[in-house]
């Protein structure tokens, strides 16, 4: 029997890549919602690239770095440092003393990486190195990309980006921004806009108040041991979203509800049951929802790159989630109707309150959870020049039991659909899966071969 291949990442000194051209030195202040204590932290993506026979007189490892330098003339905030201003609110000096870069070399090949390459990734500390320092908020650069060449001619590129700067959907525009520098644009097809100032109190005047529970919620059991968890991905392809719809009621008795919406309700009752809540406890799932054609006029043209996010939550006592005849019914409408309740005046709300209160972290706590949507954000479309990823999306999965991101992936039948990693302790786990298989599971009569690559359509 063949010795089975080790895996090895060789990492070059991480270097200090800056803009291409001379940028405007300057503060810039961000909005109330970037500057929540929820978001200074560092995300994480990453891509998975074939080699490609007509890309073989260029060298990734260079075009991106190349490109990447010049996308920071157009982002150049993010070649810059935070620092501390007035009343704890941060600011950013744009000093352009630029971001880390990495390049490595990795003994494995796409083929060998198999099912690694999805979230979370086995293999993300090696294929993101971790710079002395660099997960810190102020004073260190905002952003590291490493590059690592697999022995096939296949490459990887990770990111991860300091939160306050940017949301899935600002990176996402930078990462394209990138790929399109890359392949000999002179300018990016979308051009960045800062405007942070359109999402402050001082811009925005105070219509209508709401409620934001998501900032404070009460809870009994607040913590879940971050050392004793495991994690599962789970695929919500063609046959398990049929497999969910089976246990709703047909339209035209409801409208047929989300993929998001149907496997965020699925997720958030297997969790209630796994952990075991006591029947009056309060459990809650926070949804991030995109604002940019909800807040001010001037960010509905495109090119907004800063946090356009709100996170309206779903609340309910765990024994009345549980014990209704029909829990995914009942689920599936609070999210929905959480959801429906963000609007202009929404957004206006949650800025002010930001404001007034100090601008509080969204509450992580062991009977809520946050969930992400990165599944149609189009990090899975990225071209460098070498053509769309393997898999491009979410690293880790949130990599936390009060988090969960969808990400888009193909299975290894071809099909398309969302994966979604999950994290809880080990007891907690075997009961998640349980409940899980309950609900994915096709009724007998309606068991039928689903064709390979079948699209999967979602939508919020």
């Amino acid at each position: 029997m063949a010795a089975k291949k080790s895996f090895v990442v060789w990492h070059k000194e991480p270097e200090l890549l800056g803009p291409a051209k001379p940028t405007p030195q300057e503060i810039k202040e961000l909005s109330d919602i970037d500057d929540q204590k929820g978001l200074r932290f560092h995300f994480c993506v990453i891509m998975f690239y074939r080699a490609n026979p007509l890309m073989k007189a260029k060298e990734p490892v260079e075009a991106i770095r190349d490109a990447l330098a010049e996308a920071l003339v157009w982002y150049y905030p993010l070649a810059g440092r935070l620092i501390h201003g007035p009343k704890d609110k941060l600011m950013v000096d744009c000093c352009a003393q630029g971001i880390w870069f990495i390049e490595a070399d990795c003994s494995f090949s796409m083929d060998d990486l198999g099912d690694a390459v999805k979230p979370p990734c086995l293999y993300s500390n090696e294929f993101l190195y971790e710079v002395p320092g660099s997960y810190e908020i102020l004073g260190c650069p905002l952003m590291a990309v490493q590059v690592t060449r697999l022995i096939c001619g296949g490459f990887v590129v990770a990111i991860h980006v300091n939160h306050v700067l940017a949301d899935g959907l600002g990176l996402a525009q930078f990462v394209k921004a990138v790929g399109e520098l890359a392949q000999g644009a002179s300018s990016p097809s979308t051009k960045p806009v800062w405007r942070r100032e359109l999402l402050t109190a001082k811009h925005l005047p105070l219509q209508t108040t709401y409620d934001h529970t998501e900032y404070g919620i009460v809870t009994h059991n607040s913590t879940i041991d971050p050392d004793n968890l495991v994690s599962r991905s789970f695929f919500f392809g063609p046959k398990e979203m049929k497999a969910m719809r089976q246990k709703l009621p047909p339209p035209p008795q409801t409208q047929p509800a989300s993929n998001f919406d149907m496997i965020t309700a699925c997720i958030w009752i297997c969790r209630t049951r796994a952990l075991e809540f006591d029947g009056d406890e309060t459990v809650a799932v926070i949804c991030a929802i995109n604002v940019r054609d909800k807040g001010p006029p001037e960010l509905r043209g495109g090119g907004y790159y800063g946090n356009a996010v709100v996170f309206p939550a779903a609340v309910a006592k765990a024994g009345r989630l549980l014990s209704c005849d029909s829990p995914l019914e009942y689920v599936v409408k609070l999210i929905e109707k959480a959801k429906s309740r963000v609007c202009e005046d929404y957004v206006r709300s949650e800025v002010k309150f930001l404001d007034s209160k100090g601008r509080p972290p969204l509450l992580r706590s062991r009977s809520s959870i946050i969930v992400t949507d990165l599944s149609r954000i189009g990090f899975d479309e990225m071209d460098f020049g070498w053509g769309k990823p393997v898999y491009g999306g979410t690293m880790d999965g949130g990599g936390s039991a009060t988090a969960i991101t969808h990400a888009r992936y193909r299975n290894s039948d071809g099909q398309d659909g969302v994966l979604v990693p999950v994290f809880l302790p080990a007891a907690a786990m075997k009961r998640f899966e349980e409940e899980m298989n309950k609900f994915i599971a096709l009724e007998p009569s309606e068991v039928i071969e689903i064709p390979p690559k079948s699209l999967l359509k979602s939508s919020l």
